[in-house]
């Protein structure tokens, strides 16, 4: 996940770069941005060196874009946190007041906001900062409580920052929060497959891998163990546990099968071929005719296999399968999950312009033992989210009966 780690003018700013640092082996991507005060305490070559990514200390920095740099940063990042979070930026935040890029990130985000605020204690005490620190709380901000001991002033007193550890738990614990799948072993599969004909040609579908993405995102926000297994994509891979890279039906067969056994959830949302070359050509094959015959052969069915292996050990990782249909959508897939032996399967309708394949936005209905629930047209990440939610419920529901 990416984290954008604000950080402000006080002594606290060098335990910022601890804070950068546990994130970091967290898993998390960093992008520090830092007010002027800040780089009178720390220097932003520190942060440049171990985030690897450009540090932000100007609002009006030149460059293609730079004015509208926070708009694109507010859109990606899953987290904003301020560490140190001094009276003065809390202040601007609580009011509204954008005259840098941290407040003004602020202003343009809808991600979470977590602070750790620092100050001298007779500063957090008063009745202005108080009353900040209640607005953005109405909010929804998330705080990490300043510690106890010796203050830069040479008080002793509350108001020194947070350890690094306890900021880094704090924000592990809103994008990672506890719920039925965390420490879950996940196994998801996106994307297409596509089968080679020869050296040149292959026979593939439009599946851009988008959905199973978003739902090995969001799984491992919700703390999951990923694995994602996918086929040939070109948009960028979400951080998981580990990525498997497959190209034919076989490859995720093999892939899939030799995983699936230490996994607690598999979702099947990959568009895996139905067939494949029967032999494939070691050379191009040759225009030659007006047509050209290709044998295709049955690919194995894998989400098929899954349900069959677990009906005959008596148990097995939770199943989602995901049946992309151009007709009588709900009906195949509810003949589908009785055939599969899956506890839910996901089906849309690929006919649609607006939904499916290769767009951001799908359209579906969720097949289970109770019935089919429609979602309405919505992002692919938030159709992820209502998926993993019904999954959690199975997963409870499984442990109520253990």
């Amino acid at each position: 996940m990416l984290i954008a780690l604000g950080v402000t003018g006080g002594i606290g700013a060098y335990k910022a770069v601890e804070v950068a640092r546990g994130l970091q082996k967290r898993g998390h991507d960093v992008v520090a941005v830092m007010t002027h005060s800040a780089t009178r305490f720390v220097g932003a070559v520190t942060f440049e060196a171990i985030t690897r990514r450009h540090v932000i200390t100007d609002q009006f920095e030149m460059g293609m874009n730079a004015d509208i740099e926070h708009i694109a940063l507010a859109s990606t990042i899953d987290l904003l946190l301020i560490a140190p979070a001094t009276a003065n930026i809390i202040a601007k935040l609580a009011h509204g007041i954008a005259d840098d890029f941290l407040s003004t990130l602020y202003t343009a985000t809808r991600a979470p906001l977590l602070l750790a605020p620092a100050m001298n204690t007779q500063m957090l005490e008063h009745e202005a900062v108080r009353a900040n620190l209640n607005t953005l709380a109405a909010r929804g901000a998330r705080f990490v409580d300043p510690g106890e001991g010796y203050l830069a002033c040479g008080w002793i007193g509350k108001g020194r920052l947070a350890e690094p550890d306890e900021i880094v738990a704090a924000a592990e614990a809103i994008l990672r929060p506890e719920g039925p799948l965390r420490g879950q072993r996940v196994l998801v599969t996106a994307g297409p497959t596509y089968e080679d004909v020869d050296p040149v040609r292959f026979i593939g579908n439009r599946s851009s891998g988008r959905m199973g993405y978003a739902i090995a995102a969001e799984a491992a926000r919700r703390g999951a163990e990923v694995t994602l297994v996918t086929g040939p994509t070109t948009i960028e891979a979400p951080a998981v546990r580990q990525i498997v890279k497959v190209r034919s039906a076989a490859q995720m067969h093999e892939a899939v099968m030799s995983r699936a056994g230490d996994m607690q959830v598999v979702v099947m949302a990959a568009a895996v071929a139905d067939y494949s070359p029967a032999a494939r050509a070691e050379q191009k094959v040759a225009k030659d005719g007006d047509t050209l015959t290709l044998l295709l052969r049955k690919t194995p069915d894998i989400l098929g296999e899954l349900g069959q292996r677990r009906v005959a050990k008596g148990g097995g990782p939770l199943l989602v399968g995901f049946a992309a249909e151009t007709e009588d959508v709900v009906a195949h897939a509810m003949a589908k999950r009785e055939r599969k032996h899956a506890d839910l399967i996901v089906a849309n309708d690929v006919s649609r312009s607006d939904a499916g394949f290769d767009v951001d936005s799908n359209a579906v209905t969720i097949v289970g033992a109770e019935g089919a629930d429609a979602l309405p047209l919505q992002s692919k990440s938030r159709v992820a989210s209502e998926i993993l939610t019904r999954v959690e419920r199975l997963l409870t529901a499984r442990a109520v009966k253990v």
